[in-house]
């Protein structure tokens, strides 16, 4: 060793203790000498102006070293790695991360985060970089290098550490071994992996998002302007294709064709980002940044998304903020301190799913997330993401017992610091994503979830309508008339918020079963329920979601392990429901009146709500021009002539029965509408929907 500087870098670097491995390693003495770290290798070359010569070892640990007389510039030589890559020399690189880079991220202000972090494919090589303050050291191991875990040490700059590799580019598998104060070595996968591999392994894999073409220009987001009615959908179980799993790209056509025939507006996909365990539905994620390997590249993603868009179909995509999975190779104790998770277990373990909770008061942790919620709006141009269990991340007694929380100083038991992350991400993303489409699945009464002075989200998911209504609709009957206020209980706040009507996955799960399994009453009950639960959400103020099954009349529960019946199809009351959906849906994205004025009393108005004695419900839905009347029949009573008092109706058309033959259905239809001074009549089948529009 020249030095004794030399000497201590040398020390530090075998032992996994280097921390600027650049000083030591790399072109040094004026240029004249190159120093090369392979460690289990015998022997080393280097190619220096289009000349091969054999490197000196200079210790049985993997030094090597060569001397010229003559000063080199980095671009005059190339290292022979062990994995047979020869390339420039990663340790004459200068380092890409900058100090502005760094105290963005700690302000919790550095939105493209994801392109400073992780590995960013350039033309001449791979820059990594991974955020691990508490680490003592940080290697980077790979194909590259065999997955020698001492070969690649990494710079620290700040409270990052980084390295480029000059001849790498996409498809490189690698890790990082965190090397910990308490002396430990942490398997760690990249936290902002674009890629990574198929489970069960769980390497990173750098890709190069930049090289998808798109073609959804005319694509335009229009937020809450629109007639919005989802289909959920879990891509690994929604039809049977070869192999374990769907392709993106197979699957965006068939479900862009089947979403645009049903007249649905958007997709909602269960998580696909990158997670380990199948059963938990994608909900356990592992790579925030990365679309699960399960279905194909990011690159087929992009293409899912872009065939979507180009068929007229919007996508939202399900994303969990609220916790993470405890697996050693992720986010759990990253660099060997809970550094993405509260430090106090009272506050950083989720009894629920036995996972770790983000630390919301840690800039750095926030930045992580609101980045990744920009990032999947940026590089794939979704629509909308929807936050999974924001009660759990607004509420620091969520799932608790007494003693297992922390209440704050006044005793409260709000997040302060989850509430300004979220009210920050809206903002954000709002700001940067005009017409996106910020979803809720908040199940309390938190106030102001949907205001533009409290949380900042365009929807929240409306649980207690969900459960109130699937409550009501499993009654027989004939007895529901004794249960109307389950029903229309949801019109005391249904303007306090902009609220989405759902029935989700979570309905047909765990024993709750199907949609058309909750009915009561004969195979033609059942199925006459659900065209009138269907009929009904829609009709009802806020827009809608349902979860794939239920408009083909699923019977079984959901299971990822499964796939839909579609074969049920060739049954007549089956082929009635679907085709009852799809018209339902065509028709409520063309009226105006029933979505225009969704979030105030201006688009709705009781017609009598005495009828509710009767099982009836009726009412009118206007955008301020067109008026509909919607008279729903929950009870199994056929009306002959069924009087609907509203003065002043000129005419009137019946325009939707869900009682129609077409539908499975008795077709108690109005063909002509006996029209008095205080109202008219209709014909009423039982457990229908009858929509009429009135001049």
């Amino acid at each position: 060793m020249s030095t004794a500087k030399d000497h201590r870098e040398w020390i530090r670097l075998k032992e996994g203790r280097a921390t600027d491995p650049h000083a030591f390693l790399g072109l040094h003495e004026g240029g004249r000498l190159i120093r090369f770290w392979s460690p289990g290798s015998g022997r080393a070359k280097v190619e220096v102006w289009g000349t091969v010569y054999e490197m000196q070892k200079k210790s049985d640990t993997g030094l090597f070293e060569l001397l010229f007389e003559k000063p080199l510039q980095p671009e005059n030589y190339r290292i022979f790695h062990p994995s047979g890559l020869v390339a420039r020399d990663p340790y004459v690189e200068a380092a890409r991360v900058t100090e502005q880079d760094s105290k963005l991220f700690q302000k919790g202000l550095h939105y493209e985060i994801y392109q400073v972090l992780g590995a960013t494919v350039e033309p001449t090589g791979v820059r990594m970089a991974v955020w691990a303050p508490h680490a003592k050291s940080v290697y980077l191991k790979g194909d590259f290098n065999r997955w020698n875990g001492l070969q690649n040490p990494m710079r620290r700059v700040g409270d990052i550490w980084e390295l480029f590799l000059p001849g790498l580019g996409e498809g490189e598998r690698y890790q990082f071994d965190i090397h910990t104060k308490e002396g430990c070595i942490r398997e760690k996968s990249d936290p902002l992996a674009f890629f990574s591999a198929l489970r069960p392994k769980t390497e990173s894999i750098c890709f190069d998002l930049g090289l998808y073409t798109w073609g959804d220009q005319g694509w335009n987001r229009r937020g809450l302007k629109q007639p919005i009615n989802i289909y959920e959908v879990h891509l690994g179980s929604w039809r049977r294709y070869e192999g374990e799993f769907p392709k993106y790209r197979e699957i965006a056509i068939d479900l862009a064709k089947y979403c645009k025939e049903m007249g649905f507006s958007h997709v909602e996909l269960l998580p696909i980002m990158e997670h380990p365990l199948d059963e938990s539905w994608g909900y356990q994620v592992t790579g925030f940044f990365s679309s699960t390997s399960r279905y194909g590249t990011p690159r087929d993603f992009q293409f899912f998304v872009d065939h979507m868009h180009q068929e007229g179909i919007g996508v939202i995509l399900d994303w969990v903020p609220g916790h993470f999975p405890m697996d050693e190779f992720s986010l759990s104790q990253f660099d060997g301190s809970p550094l993405y998770e509260y430090e106090d277990a009272r506050m950083s373990l989720h009894p629920h799913w036995h996972t770790a909770v983000f630390n919301y008061g840690r800039k750095e942790v926030t930045n992580f997330l609101i980045a990744s919620a920009l990032f999947w709006h940026e590089k794939f141009h979704i629509d909308g993401i929807r936050v999974d269990a924001v009660a759990s991340i607004l509420y620091l007694d969520y799932g608790r017992k007494e003693g297992e929380w922390i209440p704050n100083s006044d005793g409260t038991n709000i997040n302060y610091e989850a509430v300004e992350f979220l009210k920050h991400l809206n903002q954000v993303v709002h700001e940067r994503f005009p017409g996106t489409l910020m979803f809720a699945e908040e199940s309390t009464t938190f106030s102001g979830v949907t205001h533009s002075d409290g949380l900042g989200f365009d929807l929240k998911w409306n649980m207690g309508w969900m459960n109130d209504t699937l409550r009501y609709f499993s009654k027989e009957p004939q007895y529901r008339k004794f249960y109307q206020e389950e029903l229309t209980f949801s019109l005391h706040y249904a303007f306090t918020e902009n609220f989405a009507c759902v029935l989700s996955h979570d309905e047909v799960v765990h024993e709750k079963k199907s949609i058309l399994a909750k009915m009561p009453g004969s195979d033609e009950e059942k199925f006459a329920n659900v065209r009138l639960l269907y009929s009904y959400m829609l009709c009802h103020p806020g827009k809608n979601l349902i979860f794939m099954g239920a408009e083909i009349g699923q019977w079984r529960e959901w299971s990822i392990k499964g796939v839909l019946n579609w074969e049920l199809l060739k049954y007549p009351l089956h082929q009635g429901l679907q085709q009852c959906f799809k018209d339902f849906n065509f028709f409520y994205r063309k009226s105006r009146a029933l979505w225009e004025k969704d979030y105030t009393w201006k688009g709705y108005e009781w017609i009598d709500d005495s009828t509710v004695q009767n099982g009836v419900l009726s009412y009118v839905r206007t955008d301020g021009k067109e008026k509909l009347i919607c008279i729903h029949n929950f009870s199994p009573t056929h009306h002959a002539r069924y009087f609907v008092a509203l003065e002043n109706v000129q005419g009137v058309r019946e325009v939707l029965n869900t009682d129609a033959a077409q539908y499975g259905g008795a077709n108690q239809l109005n063909h002509d509408i006996e029209i008095k001074e205080q109202g008219f009549y209709v014909r009423l089948a039982g457990l229908a929907t009858l929509i009429c529009e009135i001049d």
